[in-house]
């Protein structure tokens, strides 16, 4: 079910064209309207592309030096291709971020994802198991955190990554209190 414009994600973008963060929650009435979409926020984007520059630049420079030095300066010219390809990365990991949505309706979450292949995941409150906040070492450096969603059926698991850890918890909790009034799962 398609309910609205990936681009649609309730955020405003400022002057200088660097997204704003996520508005606050507002519940999306009972009576059908559109669900209130929540983008991820622009940490997220940052990390990724921090972490592609680092890695895609040691593979550039590695191309660059060992057959620069080895073979001759004229093959060093190979580090062209994983720039290429660290500068499509970079457009891409931006395409992928703003397609990424997640909002909360009064039986379900809904999860929104994908430039190509669209993908939106409905997960029932009361099919939930297990909600999770997980961190790793590099989100909590850019004070990200994700919450992963568990239900019976192994195909309907879901992660919303990238989230504010205050976000993330508030998820946590609002998720978990509503699966429990359901009774069906946590």
């Amino acid at each position: 079910m398609e309910t609205g414009s990936p681009h649609d994600t309730g955020t405003a973008d400022d002057a200088q064209g660097t997204p704003a963060p996520a508005p606050a929650v507002v519940p999306a009435p009972d009576d059908g309207a559109e669900p209130v979409w929540r983008a991820l926020p622009p940490g997220l984007l940052t990390m990724r592309r921090l972490l592609l520059v680092v890695w895609l630049g040691l593979l550039t420079l590695a191309t660059a030096l060992v057959p620069g030095l080895l073979v001759g300066p004229a093959w060093g010219a190979f580090a062209v291709l994983p720039l290429a390809l660290l500068l499509w990365g970079w457009v891409m990991l931006e395409r992928n971020w703003r397609s990424w949505r997640y909002a909360e309706r009064a039986d379900d979450l809904l999860i929104s994802r994908g430039v190509l292949w669209h993908e939106e995941t409905v997960v029932p409150y009361g099919r939930m198991q297990l909600v999770e906040v997980t961190s790793g070492p590099v989100e909590r450096h850019f004070g990200l955190a994700s919450v992963q969603l568990h239900t019976a059926a192994a195909a309907t698991d879901a992660t919303i990554p990238g989230l504010d850890p205050a976000e993330a918890e508030r998820l946590r909790d609002r998720l978990t209190e509503l699966g429990e009034a359901r009774s069906a799962g946590l």
